[in-house]
């Protein structure tokens, strides 16, 4: 079973960024997936997430600001953010739960100006 995530980078506050989450080795339709951080010093957080039926959840910290969205097909998990913080930087995960939880191995998003 493989998360890669995909999309990190640097961004100046206010920007947009589209982070992606693929997974091989599951049956991903089955799978709630989520997206989660950990800020320096911080916890680990949830961020957003979307159940297998397409129910999404999110982090009152995101809310307006991130969509969380799935591609079966694809076996890939998307988290969309706009209008960016700085408070928003932090090594950004991928789950998928089921049976079984699985984590991918992160992608640092750094919110600077």
């Amino acid at each position: 079973v493989q998360l890669v995530e995909s999309g990190g980078g640097l961004v100046q506050p206010g920007g947009s960024l589209r982070l992606s989450c693929t997974a091989s080795g599951i049956l991903f339709s089955s799978y709630a997936m989520g997206w989660y951080r950990q800020a320096p010093g911080k916890q680990r957080e949830v961020v957003a997430t979307i159940g297998s039926g397409g129910t999404r959840d999110y982090a009152d910290s995101v809310k307006g600001r991130f969509s969380i969205s799935r591609d079966n097909d694809r076996g890939t998990v998307y988290l969309q953010m706009n209008s960016l913080k700085p408070e928003d930087t932090a090594v950004y995960y991928c789950s998928a739960r089921w049976i079984y939880s699985y984590w991918g191995k992160g992608t640092l998003v750094t919110v600077s100006s």
